[in-house]
């Protein structure tokens, strides 16, 4: 103990701490992330929840059910040959059978029933639909992506830099948005047709993809990138002022490199909520073109070209229209449900 008239040190003041003492320096509290906070508030959000389950399930449905199914979306049942077809089999309705199928029956086979019938050429159609529904998912998400890059882009050179470059860039997106979208996309979508893109991706990977799908995401990545670019450049705006990009600057950071390391991440949230709010907007866009014809190629389904196809029996049929515009409608409530439920949880300005 030290003397109360010295200046000596108190030695007590350097002993380790007693197992009370550090109770009580421990965090009330566990540490947590931006990530973890936003995905506790989105768990808490069951109409966000119950949204993104049911985007799971239909998902997953579109991937494994082709793998286990006995029929494929492009074989006509009734086909018995090159010259003949079996009528039978055409415009089946549900759990029901052809004439050959149902002599299979009648000798004790096991015939796998068709859930939603067949269609006018004697196709399944519950696999037509599980197919439409994975190239509609497949081409709303990867638009969303060449929608999200070209945005991205040009909305961090145009934020970034500022001056004539984004007068110049902004005026381009001026323009573009004064543009009726509805009617260039279908103009987009019938000349890019005209140009037979089928030939010029011929023996390329873009085979199996088609010409109208190539042209469908030609139309996205030459339209809709724009209300994307204007998100990130407001962003960047508000972020290239803050103190860590001029220390950067100050420590001879590139431009880009400032981009990717600094103003990138502090913009994450915004990007996925905006990702994710374009991609039931993809899906409705090539839903409509392909119920106009503009989709894609026969004899692949598109949920759209699936319901422009039920029009010529809608009164004998109708359940074939009524199917597939269900499962557009609950995709994009869905996704936009979901959408919304990530803008509240992910977004710090509308956190208290």
């Amino acid at each position: 103990m030290k003397h109360i008239l010295t200046m000596h040190l108190d030695g007590n003041s350097f002993l380790p701490a007693t197992e009370e003492e550090k109770a009580y320096m421990v965090q009330m509290r566990p540490s947590s992330t931006f990530f973890k906070d936003g995905v506790r508030r989105l768990l808490k959000n069951p109409v966000a929840t119950v949204s993104f389950f049911v985007i799971v399930f239909i998902v997953l449905c579109s991937i494994i059910i082709p793998m286990v199914w006995p029929y494929s979306y492009s074989e006509q049942l009734g086909n018995v040959g090159s010259a003949s077809v079996d009528a039978s089999y055409n415009n089946l309705k549900p759990f029901t059978y052809g004439t050959s199928e149902q002599e299979k029956i009648d000798a004790g086979e096991f015939v796998f029933p068709h859930l939603f019938g067949t269609d006018s050429s004697g196709r399944d159609y519950f696999i037509r639909i599980v197919y439409g529904t994975r190239i509609s998912l497949a081409v709303g998400f990867f638009a969303s992506l060449i929608v999200l890059i070209i945005g991205l882009v040009v909305g961090s050179i145009s934020g970034y830099f500022g001056g004539v470059v984004d007068l110049v860039i902004m005026r381009i997106v001026d323009i573009i948005y004064s543009l009726p979208d509805m009617l260039m996309v279908i103009l987009l979508s019938a000349a890019l047709r005209e140009t037979n893109l089928d030939k010029a991706i011929e023996g390329t990977v873009l085979e199996k993809i088609g010409g109208n799908i190539i042209s469908l995401f030609i139309v996205f990545a030459l339209l809709y990138w724009v209300s994307m670019s204007r998100l990130i450049r407001g962003q960047i705006l508000s972020l290239r002022e803050q103190e860590y990009v001029l220390a950067a600057k100050a420590a001879g950071a590139k431009g880009s490199w400032v981009i990717r390391k600094h103003l990138m991440p502090n913009c994450i949230s915004v990007i996925i909520i905006s990702t994710a709010l374009q991609i039931p907007s993809a899906i409705f866009t090539e839903s409509y073109l392909s119920f106009l014809g503009l989709g894609v190629n026969a004899p692949m389904p598109s949920l759209g070209s699936l319901a422009s196809d039920a029009l010529n029996g809608v009164s004998s049929y109708p359940y074939r229209l009524v199917i597939p515009s269900i499962v557009i409608s609950l995709i994009v409530l869905s996704l936009n449900l979901f959408g919304d439920g990530l803008r509240d949880a992910f977004d710090p300005k509308l956190n208290n």
